[in-house]
């Protein structure tokens, strides 16, 4: 498969998302990038997890499949040094994006513009495959390469499953993929996905994750959590 540059569009409550040609998919809800990430990572996997961190416990370990345009992890940054909680932050992409596509990046309404750039910006341009300081509460770890053929950190607390849908990356939602997963979870780590399909549901529960179905954002009837119990 020829790889195709993405193309930058603007979602309904005008945070910026990317159209990705070569999968004929969009990197997040054209109703809302940023209320799809809010929601279905940050509100059902990271909180969630980060309500029963303590002073004193190790810092939480996340792994998101999918760096894409750096949304999660900036709004996961962001939630860390709001809370003064260690994060640890893996993602694994296989294309990332060119500067000509990140320095135009912006998210207004999540602070200041300035801000939030300079944060894109460092994310962006952190050296691939090895772990950077971003704040003392943020460390990042991007990973180059194929979800396929990586090795996965060890206890992870949070998975952010992003990777584009079945249909287009059937290879990227193999049962497989979630054994390997639970395997290096933590007890109490949360998976959270977009994806609500019935044989993904079945996958994760075969392979160790207690599965639920939860309301999903606007323009997403229902999504998928899995804990490690």
């Amino acid at each position: 498969m020829t790889h195709r540059a993405p193309e930058l569009h603007t979602t309904e409550d005008g945070s910026l998302t990317l159209y990705a040609p070569t999968f004929g998919e969009h990197y997040h809800s054209m109703h809302g990038a940023v209320q799809e990430s809010e929601h279905i990572y940050l509100g059902l996997a990271l909180r969630e997890r980060m309500s029963s961190w303590r002073e004193g416990d190790v810092p939480l370990r996340l792994f998101e499949v999918g760096f894409g345009t750096g949304l999660n992890a900036l709004l996961s940054w962001r939630e860390a040094e709001e809370r003064h909680i260690p994060l640890q932050y893996y993602s694994i992409e296989k294309f990332p994006i060119t500067p000509e596509i990140y320095e135009v990046l912006h998210y207004e309404g999540l602070g200041q513009e300035r801000e939030v750039k300079d944060q894109l910006l460092r994310l962006h341009t952190a050296p691939w495959d090895e772990a950077v300081e971003l704040s003392p509460f943020f460390t990042l770890h991007k990973l180059r390469g194929d979800l396929t053929t990586c090795t996965f950190p060890e206890r992870l607390s949070v998975i952010y499953y992003d990777a584009f849908s079945p249909e287009s990356q059937p290879e990227l939602w193999a049962e497989e993929l979630f054994q390997r997963l639970g395997k290096v979870a933590s007890s109490g780590a949360i998976l959270s996905t977009y994806c609500a399909k019935g044989e993904v549901r079945r996958r994760l529960q075969r392979s160790g994750f207690l599965v639920e179905r939860l309301p999903g954002p606007p323009g997403k009837r229902e999504v998928l959590r899995g804990r490690i119990p």
